[in-house]
């Protein structure tokens, strides 16, 4: 396989992480070392993401290829790309944990389901809460009525039986 066809090889490969991805964070990632790097992937991967290391060149064909050209200014200098087709929130926290740790590493930019975001974005995104907490403070928020209700229900049946067996006991009492 000749040098070209093994580049056209890797942009087809970049196109396909682009697609599939539903949220897509550019880094600079010089100042890591290799050790930092694979304990980044190591956490991302755990949160259903990948973090790959690409050719600004390559990436730029494959962003163009792709109808992304909006995000073509994030390729400038060395690359590191992080890929989500899981959780967005949970890979953008361990991302920013990952960073509080190492200033080295700086978010350019990214996408979130086709819409460019800037890094404060991002970060604002890493900080909202997983989905699963938010399912629950909506179930909370819907169950709270419900409750209400059964309880103003179970009021009323209680007086109600309360009224009813003083009305017995007079009579009896008569």
């Amino acid at each position: 396989m000749t040098n070209i066809e093994v580049k056209k090889q890797k942009v087809k490969e970049i196109e396909g992480w682009l697609n599939e991805a539903d949220l897509i964070v550019f880094t600079d990632y010089r100042g890591l070392n290799v050790e930092e790097m694979n304990e980044l992937r190591g956490k991302l991967r755990a949160s259903g993401a990948e973090y790959k290391v690409v050719k600004s060149s390559l990436t730029r064909f494959a962003l163009e290829n792709v109808g992304m050209q909006e995000t073509l200014p994030f390729t400038e200098g060395p690359n590191a790309l992080m890929f989500s087709a899981g959780e967005p929130v949970e890979s953008a926290r361990v991302l920013f944990d990952f960073i509080k740790g190492h200033k080295n590493l700086e978010v350019k930019g990214g996408l979130l389901e086709g819409r460019i975001i800037y890094p404060k974005e991002v970060k604002e995104l890493s900080m909202l809460p997983s989905r699963e907490v938010l399912v629950a403070q909506v179930l909370g928020g819907l169950q709270s009525p419900i409750y209400g209700f059964a309880y103003v229900l179970k009021a009323n049946l209680s007086g109600l039986v309360r009224a009813l067996d003083a009305i017995r006991e007079q009579k009896q009492a008569s």
